[in-house]
């Protein structure tokens, strides 16, 4: 008989261990409801023109915009230093390691950067969505081709920078 008391105690003191930890798992994931969205009248009058925050990056989308882009024009301190520093940023497209034809599937859309310096062979893939930095280029004019790609590293679009390293003291090249 004691065993079978045994476990009904144990039985007892599951079922009540998991209502416990239900009630204290429900109470700290409930969140206050949130407040109702702001109306133009609400908020300040230039608010309503302005654009809206754009859709989570965790959330399917059923229609996105193409992506394209943007790409600022090389530091002026740093080339006077030798050191190209673009920075980038993608519209519409999150920057990402991630590659192959499954990411296609992925909503938002995700892709990387090709970057080609010089007309070269050869180029390298970036998913960090970093600013590029690039050293050791000889003093004159440079081209650095930046190219927008999907995760099977079909180009979506690109943009070329031109650029000039100023001769610098003490560097015959």
């Amino acid at each position: 008989m004691k065993p079978q008391t045994h476990q009904y105690s144990i039985r007892r003191l599951t079922a009540s261990a998991a209502v416990i930890a239900g009630v204290v798992l429900t109470a700290s994931c409930a969140a206050p409801a949130p407040p109702p969205p702001a109306t133009p009248s609400d908020t300040h009058p230039a608010a309503a023109s302005e654009p809206t925050w754009p859709p989570a990056p965790v959330v399917p989308l059923p229609s996105q915009p193409a992506p394209y882009l943007v790409v600022d024009t090389p530091l002026p301190d740093q080339l006077a230093k030798g050191l190209v520093v673009i920075r980038y940023r993608a519209e519409n497209l999150r920057i990402v390691a991630v590659y192959g034809p499954n990411a296609l599937d992925v909503s938002p859309r995700i892709g990387h950067i090709h970057v080609t310096v010089d007309d070269a062979a050869w180029h390298w893939a970036d998913g960090s969505g970093e600013p590029l930095i690039i050293q050791s280029l000889p003093p004159g004019p440079h081209k650095v081709l930046i190219e927008l790609a999907d995760p099977t590293h079909k180009i979506i679009d690109r943009k070329t920078v031109d650029l000039v390293i100023p001769p610098r003291e003490g560097n015959p090249r």
